[in-house]
């Protein structure tokens, strides 16, 4: 049983958390694509005036609900699940509402910041992200065939 729990919590690679961010960009850029056409197709032009602000908050909700809404259900994303990672709080629980939403708007304001709060996770001793050393955080390595 302790040699099982070792497995569970143990912290991915940079080159792995990589290889996730990377494959998680592409299912963002497909969502914004399927939100931004439904968008337009309802609305029309969408790159001036209120329209573009519309636009833009629909697409950051859009992602949001996407990641708050997987890191409720299962801790995984698409990536994550592809990559055998799972996000959990400080007790290896899944994250509350509040934890999510806090986590994806630090977050978004990391990536605005020419992504220092990911480049963060080079210097952490524990290969953290920012926000996931401010909101005690952490991503683990789930291998398929065990539950946590």
């Amino acid at each position: 049983m302790q040699n099982n729990m070792a497995v569970q919590k143990k912290s991915p690679s940079l080159t792995k958390l990589a290889a996730c961010f990377i494959y998680d960009a592409l299912v963002v850029i497909a969502l914004c694509f399927a939100c931004g056409y439904a968008f337009l197709w309802l609305v029309g032009d969408g790159t001036q005036g209120l329209k573009r602000y519309a636009l833009q908050l629909i697409l950051f909700c859009s992602v949001g609900a996407y990641f708050i809404w997987c890191w409720l259900k299962t801790g995984q994303t698409l990536a994550m699940q592809t990559w055998q990672l799972k996000l959990v709080d400080q007790n290896n629980q899944l994250l509350s509402i509040e934890l999510a939403v806090a986590r994806y708007v630090l977050a978004s304001v990391s990536l605005m910041l020419c992504g220092l709060g990911f480049l963060w996770a080079i210097f952490d001793s524990k290969s953290l992200f920012l926000h996931d050393r401010l909101l005690k955080t952490h991503i683990i390595y789930v291998p398929r065939n065990k539950a946590l």
